[in-house]
């Protein structure tokens, strides 16, 4: 065989293995391709679905010590739901919520059914389905300061879920008072729950939202 012959075998060998290492080449940068395109649909999925939950999904809250602060909190870190708290338009002091005190703005407000403290904050309801309304119990019932929101909120047809604080009391009565006041309104059962993270999560994940 003379060196013409072999030089163009050469060549033709050296052509085929340029092109197999192309095509192989050219297969796993569209594998790659795909499988990044498929990292980032997910990722926009998962995004979408995140943002579609804080959207629908409300924690509107009044806390007066601090403590059912925290639990919106921690229901907030469950759901992914917005945080709003209604503020009130004169702050409570520790001698307006001195229950000992007959006279106390805390004590007045609660023996009177008409009372209706003044909301500071403007608060917006239109974008969500579900709301957990949160609140201590004060004299075994909602604040006063709570039906103010309801009052002046239409949440006709909206899912409330309300729960609540407290030393002892349970959460029956002010929900009771809910249901017979504000019938266009879904109030589920809600619960009286504690300071603990674990607790609260547990009782988010068991709503099945």
């Amino acid at each position: 065989m003379n060196k013409k012959v072999m030089a163009l075998i050469g060549a033709v060998v050296i052509i085929v293995a340029a092109l197999g290492i192309w095509f192989m080449g050219s297969k796993e940068r569209k594998e790659f391709a795909n499988s990044a395109n498929t990292t980032e649909n997910k990722q926009e999925m998962f995004k979408d679905n995140n943002e579609d939950s804080e959207e629908n999904i409300a924690i509107i809250y009044f806390s007066a010590t601090g403590t059912t602060e925290k639990v919106a909190g921690y229901i907030k870190d469950a759901t992914g739901g917005d945080l709003i708290e209604i503020e009130p338009q004169d702050e409570y002091t520790d001698a307006d919520l001195n229950y000992n005190n007959n006279n106390s703005r805390s004590t007045k407000e609660q023996n009177d059914e008409s009372a209706r403290p003044e909301i500071k904050n403007n608060i917006k309801t239109d974008n969500y389905d579900i709301i957990f309304l949160g609140y201590p119990i004060w004299w075994g019932d909602a604040p006063r300061i709570i039906l103010t929101f309801l009052d002046n909120h239409n949440l006709d047809g909206k899912t409330v879920i309300p729960f609540c604080t407290s030393g002892g009391s349970g959460i029956s009565t002010s929900v009771s008072y809910f249901k017979s006041h504000y019938k266009k309104v879904n109030f589920e059962e809600g619960k009286r729950l504690s300071s603990s993270s674990s607790e609260v999560k547990k009782w988010v994940n068991d709503l099945n939202l």
